[in-house]
């Protein structure tokens, strides 16, 4: 079916029936609140936070729009059609095909193609062209997508980094979006009830090209392009990537579990992650799953569902969360789990994740993914229209949907390993095929954009075991000796992606690979705030000489002649 065809009844009613299945189907869970502590310092942010919507609210809206839709279809569907027309019969091709691997390097490209091992990109190249482009300034992926989708530089879309400053307050926020609570609301006891929906406004400026081809009639099919959240509005579906919060409203805060440590450590003393406690009774652990903030209560609680590990054998566990019992494996991952926090009547709020089992003796310890916003319940927007990531969902089964999906905290943490991080990346990778072939089987005409971004953070987690005496490496030589090839095998697998789009396009497709930057050694940085501090331009309340982990907290404003921010 083609997903152009988006008035059609057929496939309008499938997702309404599943919204509601989904919905009505939803298990409520044990849930209770806790204290959220404002100073912990547990990684929060720069985060884009969190707009719930009711899961009411989010029904009620998709049945009007689905009584809409078909109401207005056959006039929509002769103006498309004639705008449709025009802009084809002057095309010279029925569909291009954009495949984005992001920070694929061009140094790395062109060497492995002169050993034979990229013979899909050779053939590419022969048959059709090569170009190394230039990136942006800075070579950073938000600010290089944003180029990429409005063919303007970061002075005009306005996107210059991850973060940007908070005006008001000088501490980081997101660059590219600004979720702002209702500010209108009616307040019973503790409970408050908003009056309008949450603000989500997108900071980049500019037009992305897809709308572009969408005033001329083509249909286009963007998947996890980065810089697309919120989801912009044109003729065609769009998955949003880069920014989408999770859950809880943070770029992506994973979870340890572990008899030790006190309660909401933050892992090691770094941000990325929190050290949870959980409590044993026999072969029986127990302990609570953070969930997001309850913005429906006005002393915002942070909301939590209750969990237990019943341990089966020596390595092997059952988890029962949320009404559902999950076999658990040593050092495997469960498959994504539904988790849902009631945040009043009627609203909760639907996250999946994934647990990996590490350690039962002489201490119990598990992992969890951050908790993704469930693309078959979002709570706020992540696809055009609302209803495309719940398609996909029906489709293909759960799957990631955090803007920085792969987890390289949990890594650079030490709470999982190189092997851990291999397998999450991978698995991504396979959602983000199977939604990138069945946009090429479903949209043959127009256009297709998927980015994979598999290679950028391989690479960036990776990158240390191609150099001889790299710090990062700790002098382990063994770890050198298995994970040295990591990378080119990488290549060859995102060359073998190339191979199989190229057989699934044919011979009336234009097809683009392409990167957004390339990559480069990191083996040391300068903390410029500490030199600001050290040569008088940056002063610390109370007289300190340097500052605790918190981030920022202990500048003294009124003194601060300058200060510096960014990646």
């Amino acid at each position: 079916m083609h997903l152009a065809r988006l008035g059609k009844c057929d496939w309008m009613a499938f997702v309404i029936v599943g919204i509601l299945l989904a919905t009505l189907m939803a298990p409520s869970g044990e849930v209770a609140s806790v204290a959220a502590d404002p100073n912990r310092p547990a990684y929060i942010g720069p985060g884009a936070g969190i707009a719930l919507m009711g899961s009411f609210l989010a029904v009620l809206g998709a049945l009007f729009s689905a009584f809409f839709v078909l109401l207005t279809w056959p006039i929509r569907w002769v103006w498309r059609e004639f705008r449709s027309r025009r802009a084809f019969s002057r095309a010279k091709t029925r569909r291009v095909v954009i495949l984005g691997l992001d920070g694929l390097d061009p140094d790395l490209v062109e060497e492995y193609l002169q050993q034979g091992l990229l013979k899909n990109l050779a053939s590419l190249r022969e048959e059709g062209g090569y170009q190394r482009l230039g990136t942006t300034w800075p070579p950073l992926s938000p600010v290089a997508w944003s180029s990429f989708s409005t063919g303007t530089n970061p002075g005009k879309h306005n996107i210059f980094d991850f973060i940007t400053r908070d005006p008001a307050s000088y501490y980081p926020s997101i660059s590219s979006v600004r979720i702002s609570q209702p500010k209108r609301v009616l307040k019973l006891g503790k409970i408050r009830i908003p009056l309008k929906a949450p603000q989500i406004v997108s900071l980049r400026k500019s037009k992305p090209f897809w709308n572009v081809l969408g005033e001329a009639g083509i249909f286009s099919s963007v998947i996890r392009v980065p810089i697309t959240f919120p989801p912009d509005r044109f003729h065609g579906v769009q998955l949003s990537a880069m920014c989408v919060p999770d859950l809880r409203g943070t770029q992506g805060t994973f979870c340890h579990f572990s008899e030790t440590g006190d309660a909401r450590d933050p892992v090691d003393g770094d941000s990325g992650g929190e050290r949870i406690p959980v409590q044993r009774r026999g072969n029986v652990w127990h302990g609570r799953m953070p969930g997001p903030v309850n913005t429906f209560r006005n002393d915002a609680v942070e909301t939590s569902i209750a969990f237990k590990v019943v341990r089966r054998n020596a390595n092997q566990a059952d988890l029962n969360i949320a009404g559902r019992k999950i076999p658990l494996t040593l050092d495997q991952y469960s498959g994504w789990v539904d988790v849902a926090f009631r945040m009043a009547i009627g609203v909760k709020a639907h996250g999946v994740c994934r647990f990996m089992l590490k350690q039962l003796e002489p201490s119990f310890e598990m992992y969890c993914t951050p908790m993704n916003i469930a693309p078959s319940r979002p709570v706020m927007p992540i696809s055009h229209p609302n209803v495309f990531s719940i398609y996909l969902s029906k489709l293909l089964g759960p799957y990631a949907t955090l803007g920085l999906a792969e987890d390289t905290w949990s890594l650079s943490e030490g709470v999982n390993n190189e092997d851990d991080f291999l397998k999450q990346a991978y698995d991504i990778h396979a959602e983000r095929e199977k939604m990138f072939f069945d946009s090429l089987q479903r949209v043959r005409r127009g256009m297709v954009v998927c980015v994979f971004d598999g290679p950028d953070r391989i690479q960036h987690m990776f990158w240390r075991f191609r150099e001889p005496g790299h710090p990062a490496i700790n002098g382990n030589q063994t770890l050198v000796e298995t994970y040295r090839d990591t990378i080119r095998e990488m290549y060859v697998k995102m060359d073998e992606l190339v191979g199989r789009t190229r057989k699934a396009v044919g011979n009336d497709t234009t097809l683009f690979v392409m990167s957004d930057h390339g990559f480069k050694s990191f083996r040391r940085g300068v903390d410029l705030n500490a030199w600001l501090l050290q040569n008088g331009y940056l002063f610390l309340k109370n007289g300190k000489k340097s500052s605790s982990k918190n981030y920022l907290a202990e500048i003294d404003w009124s003194r601060t002649k300058a200060y510096t921010i960014g990646l």
